[in-house]
């Protein structure tokens, strides 16, 4: 029985490899793993002009055959033929994107160097054109020596072309490897090349490449560079305060107004005191914050969609190499801006278990979308709404900081563990920088509405159930006439218990109830606050106003800044701990990581409240 032919697609991640394969292959696809490896193995038969089939493998992206990761060592062992039970392949098509030829040409070369017969498929063409950028096909194959076949996977143009390529090239039977051109051996002369080839392919560039180019010069400089990157993220958070208040202070009201209507219209009792205390000032406290989540990833979504986030990735590699991290650990962290339990999954794309370790461990200390409801109460309850040299508002200033202190922070904790406990040396990062482009406002509106979607479940599962569970233990056993509902509470007692503890640090009893249920859900603390200082109202209509209102009358500046200090350090929700134990396979790291940041978050809000203590704040 005669072997079925088959042919590799290769080529650096995001080439375009898999839209290619889809196409090529249709429904006629498989997927599993490799053998010993738990790397995905998509193989499809297609058919050639001449009517036989053939096998189609879409190989992992790789960057390098000097593999850094699982993915390109599988890559690496296809090619060479190191796989058990498993030849050579007898086509390789090598997928480059044109958008980014020059970084794609250094992977070419090493697979060029291999013997095997190759085939270029040049993707992405449109959007090169649509760039101002006109390459010329043929001069790029005659500097590589192999057929280049202009492609646009997506939309289908060119596939016919390449169909007919890999027949022709599939004619010869057996297949023959061809004699292999030697290229330059160290990456600084690859890259040279690369640059060579790259150059002589392009036909034309119009005068929005040549601007971005420039741009490009701006942003990725050493030294401008950063100060634009700060200075963006600088505007987001006084933006977070500035814009937000409008929509605040509605939602507010209109949460005031359906708790006004409720106590209305229910008589005196358990369900009315359920409603007021635990729903609207409780839940009601964190959903007014609601405009300050939406305008925060407002800027984040642009920032991706637009191509500048890999930019600012490129520019935070310098820094994080420095503390022992590489530049793959951006990525985890940056996602931990959102949410930590998905910037922790990331770190599975890192191929150095230290590295890996050490980016789970720190991730934490990354300022969540969940502290932002904490930090925007505080801050406006001590912080005057005034502007400092005329154009910073000092709110905006202050969030800003602590945002700046939690990023300080992983840095610092990552230096400590890449020398002590998780010691070793950075690995090497390469990332392609995506073409600027203008965000699709249908994909900004979709993205805004999933994030205030999943903000909205939080407050209405997991909010809620935390917020209910202490105001029921707020409201039992009753007190007596003329005693303090909090005093005779059992949330009260445990409060008493745990204020021992705080005491030191600038903590009252009603902070420290909140920071026990805050371990559910970060936001649980604005919320746990409401329900505390509802129950213990005389008047039993307060809501969410009223806890910005209370922490101004009753909390002094050294214990709002403590406050806010132990925040920015403390454990995050117990969902995070949960996937860090599932991605570290034990409770050994997990508990550390627990223990180091309630040690930060205790030392540092002492820190925070002693030093204000000192300077008479």
């Amino acid at each position: 029985m005669t072997r079925l032919r088959r042919a590799v697609l290769v080529g650096n991640p995001n080439a375009g490899k898999s839209a290619l394969f889809n196409k090529l292959t249709g429904a006629r696809q498989k997927i599993a793993n490799y053998p010993g490896v738990t790397v995905e193995r998509k193989a499809g038969r297609m058919i050639l002009p001449s009517g036989e089939p053939m096998e189609l493998v879409d190989l992992p992206g790789a960057y390098s055959l000097d593999a850094a990761s699982p993915d390109e060592a599988v890559t690496r062992d296809v090619l060479l033929g190191r796989l058990a039970g498993e030849a050579r392949p007898d086509l390789v098509i090598l997928v480059l994107d044109a958008n980014n030829l020059e970084q794609h040409l250094v992977f070419a070369q090493e697979v060029l160097e291999q013997g095997l017969p190759v085939i270029a498929a040049l993707n992405m063409v449109d959007l090169a054109e649509r760039d101002g950028l006109t390459l010329d096909a043929e001069a790029l194959g005659r500097a590589l020596g192999v057929p280049v076949i202009p492609t646009v996977a997506v939309r289908r143009r060119g596939l016919e072309a390449l169909r007919e390529a890999i027949g022709t090239a599939a004619q010869d039977k057996p297949a023959t490897h061809v004699e292999a051109k030697r290229w330059h051996i160290t990456l600084p002369e690859r890259r040279l090349e690369a640059r060579h080839m790259a150059n002589a392919a392009v036909l034309a560039r119009s005068t929005r490449y040549t601007v971005e180019s420039k741009l490009d010069q701006l942003l990725l400089n050493p030294w401008a560079g950063p100060v634009v990157l700060f200075g963006l993220l600088f505007v987001m958070f006084q933006a977070v305060f500035a814009w937000a208040t409008p929509f605040a202070d509605a939602l507010d009201s209109g949460v005031s107004a359906i708790a006004g209507i409720v106590g209305d219209l229910l008589p005196e009792g358990f369900l009315r005191a359920f409603l007021i205390e635990g729903v609207f000032a409780g839940v009601g406290s964190v959903v007014v914050f609601l405009p300050q989540i939406v305008i925060l990833f407002a800027f984040i979504l642009v920032m991706e969609a637009s191509g500048y986030m890999a930019r600012a990735a490129f520019l935070m590699d310098r820094m994080m190499a420095r503390v022992g991290l590489s530049g793959r650990s951006f990525i985890p962290l940056l996602s931990s801006f959102a949410c930590a339990i998905p910037g922790i999954m990331a770190t599975r794309a890192i191929a150095d278990e230290k590295d890996r370790l050490t980016t789970i461990l720190v991730a934490p200390l990354m300022t969540c979308s969940a502290r932002l409801p904490v930090y925007a109460v505080v801050i406006a309850a001590v912080i005057p709404n005034t502007v400092v040299g005329g154009v910073v508002g000092l709110q905006g200033l202050v969030l800003f900081c602590l945002y700046l202190a939690g990023i300080v922070g992983a840095m610092v904790v990552a230096l400590v563990l890449r020398r002590s406990v998780t010691r070793g040396s950075a690995s090497g990062f390469i990332m392609e920088l995506p073409r600027y482009q203008w965000p699709v406002m249908r994909d900004l509106a979709m993205g805004l509405w999933q994030r205030a979607w999943v903000f909205l479940r939080r407050a209405g599962t997991i909010i809620f159930a935390a917020t209910i569970v202490l105001w029921l233990l707020l409201s039992f056993p009753r007190a007596a006439p003329g005693e303090s509902q909090v005093d005779a509470s059992i949330a009260g007692r445990i409060g008493n218990g745990i204020a021992v503890v705080v005491e030191p640090i600038g903590f009252n009893r009603d902070i420290a109830m909140s920071l026990i249920p805050a371990l559910a859900a970060r936001e649980v603390a604005v919320s746990s606050l409401g329900t505390i200082y509802a129950v213990d109202a005389e008047n039993e209509d307060v809501v969410a106003a009223e806890v910005t209102e209370r922490i101004a009358a009753g909390w002094t500046l050294p214990t709002a800044l403590a406050f806010l200090a132990w925040f920015v350090f403390a454990p995050q929700c117990l969902s995070t701990i949960a996937v860090a134990r599932r991605e570290t396979n034990g409770w050994k790291w997990p508990l550390f990581m627990v223990a180091y940041l309630f040690g930060l978050a205790y030392i540092f809000a002492g820190l925070t409240y002693w030093s204000a203590l000192a300077l008479g704040l």
